[in-house]
This record gives structure tokens, sequence and C-alpha cells, in this order.
């Protein structure tokens, strides 16, 4: 069973090996190792790793005691971080996390989710009712990489 429940501090370094692993196994699919080398640096100063996540206050999916996952909603609707760990593909956790982010979404009264997805990710959000906003380069560590504003406007919610 998948649990979802708020980041704790403690948590940041199994998100940090989410994140690099994900995108070393998965996204490679679609960008070079040049390109995920630059996103996924192999050394990277955990201390801003740390704050990011802070700042972000994602939300941490578990099944059984097991870190699998982790994504965030920020006031604005923005979904900054979404990342599911590279073995637990195909296993519900990115649905449990999307209808998560949904569900504090209508809470928060959030009209329209937004974030910035990679080409491996794209099925994934429109799966999910997003629609592509537009196609952008984004420059990370020397290295350019496409990605798409994504979006999910929601007009009413049914209480």
């Amino acid at each position: 069973m998948i649990t979802i429940r708020n980041y704790v501090e403690a948590d940041a370094e199994a998100l940090w090996n989410i994140h690099f692993h994900t995108i070393r196994n998965i996204n490679s699919r679609d960008y070079t190792k040049a390109q995920v080398e630059a996103w996924a640096p192999e050394l990277l100063d955990l201390s801003v790793w740390y704050k990011r996540m802070e700042g972000l206050s994602p939300f941490v999916a578990e099944i059984e005691g097991v870190v699998v996952g982790y994504t965030d909603l920020q006031p604005s609707g923005l979904i900054d971080h979404f990342f599911c760990h590279h073995e637990y593909q195909g296993q519900g956790v990115g649905k449990a996390l999307m209808n998560h982010v949904f569900s504090v979404g209508q809470q928060r009264g959030v009209k329209r989710f937004y974030s910035e997805v990679s080409i491996t990710a794209r099925p994934f959000y429109e799966h999910f009712g997003f629609n592509v906003d537009q196609q952008q380069e984004m420059e990370v560590r020397g290295q350019k990489l496409t990605n798409f504003v994504m979006e999910k406007m929601v007009e009413n919610y049914v209480s």
C-alpha cells in the first residue's frame, strides 16, 4: 500500500537518491549522457539540497516504510519536483502522488496546476489531463535540455 505524508528533514538524502537515480536511469532514455550528468551531477553539496527540499515542502510516498517518490505543490499551483523511484515505476506511485496533489490543490483552491515537465514525463502528465502550453530549452550546468510547460485548469470542484 502506498502512503503519502509530509516531508521531514530526515527524508532529504532519500529524495536526492530518487532524484539522481531516476534521472540517470529513466530520463536517460530521452536525454544524452551529458545532459543527465548535468541535471543530476555526481557531486552535489547536500546542504544546498536540504535547503531546496525545505523550501519545496514536498509530499513523500512510501511503500512499507521505503521512500519511493516525492512531489510538491507550491501556492501558485506549480508542481516543481515530481519523481518516482526508478525501481517502483508502474506501481501506482505517480498516480497516488498526483491524486494527492489534486486533493491538496482542491483544499487550497488551486485553479491552475502547472509544471516544467521533461520529455520523459510528458505522457504521464498528459494522462492526468495536462496540456502543453509551450516547449522550451533550459540550460543546466552548461547543457541545454528540452522540456515543456504543461498546465491543467480546474474550473469548479464538485463538493
